[in-house]
């Protein structure tokens, strides 16, 4: 009884040390963990600021913050590897890699994506962009490219451009497939509205090689055959109304004209081709009589 008894009271004081030193383990687990968890809380809370100070001061008067920001990131494997292109298609490479200013290896701390983006779209092709960092060392860009519209010839000088008459390019021209070719000063900004009249009625575009600004005022057509077609200024929706009726009875788009006047309201004028001269005769030499 006496032995059960000392067991019994031997057990009751070593229970009790279970829970302390349950807690004194996770006590000395979380002393062990506390560093590195306010390190990776550190890292992030001094590159937020990093990034908020420098958004915050264009003048540059916390740059040594954001330098030393970029060089934890850098040692914490926060640096640029990849570039992922998105709506890429007619902008050059090498361009995008230059405005973009980074090279691999670069602490992506220190790479702003709303300069980059500022810089992208002074890209002739490049109408808007976005650019977002992907930690931890990508850099995402998405364009929106111009589209091509047209060739415009002007001064002997021909270019691409989008339907806002922007130049897009002066290179590579027959790239981008048959385009329709306006020609003058002007001709470049107002050529889609034309354009877009002229889709309406199919067999004149079909005829019409170019369209020619004049006196950055008012347009003629230049038909395939050579004959020109002098449009009204301001008044090119009935106009051509009135030139496809006219071809569609009488096919006048295919007769051998030189212009076709319909700068008058209340009448037409086609104007011919010179008629040709008449043969001369052919003396022949010979002696003279007598």
């Amino acid at each position: 009884m006496a032995r059960s008894a000392t067991l019994s009271a031997g057990r009751a004081r070593r229970e009790p040390d279970r829970p302390s030193r349950l807690r004194l383990w996770l006590k000395r687990r979380r002393g062990l963990a506390r560093p590195a968890a306010l390190g990776l809380l550190g890292l992030g809370a001094l590159g937020a600021v990093a990034v908020g100070l420098y958004a915050a001061d264009p003048a540059g008067r916390v740059q040594s913050v954001v330098e030393n920001a970029a060089e934890i990131g850098l040692a914490a494997g926060l640096q640029y590897r990849d570039l992922v292109l998105e709506g890429h298609r007619n902008t050059p490479p090498d361009l995008i890699r230059a405005a973009l200013g980074v090279e691999r290896g670069d602490p992506l701390l220190s790479f702003s994506p709303v300069e980059a983006r500022a810089r992208l779209e002074t890209i002739a092709w490049v109408e808007s962009a976005h650019v977002e960092r992907r930690f931890p060392g990508t850099i995402l860009v998405r364009l929106t490219e111009r589209t091509p519209f047209a060739i415009w010839q002007n001064g002997g000088r021909f270019a691409v451009i989008d339907r806002e008459g922007r130049v897009v390019t002066t290179e590579t021209l027959d790239a981008f497939g048959p385009l329709p070719l306006v020609v003058g000063a002007g001709a470049e900004r107002q050529a889609a509205a034309l354009h877009d009249l002229l889709v309406a009625h199919a067999e004149v575009l079909r005829r019409t090689q170019a369209m020619v600004r004049v006196g950055e005022r008012r347009w003629n057509l230049r038909l395939h055959n050579g004959v020109d077609v002098l449009l009204p200024e301001g008044q090119e929706a009935p106009a051509l109304n009135r030139l496809n009726e006219l071809h569609a009875r009488h096919a006048l788009l295919d007769r051998p004209l030189v212009a076709i006047d319909m700068r008058l309201p209340d009448r037409l004028v086609l104007r011919q081709p010179p008629a040709p001269e008449p043969a001369q005769p052919v003396r022949r030499a010979g002696n003279p009589r007598g």
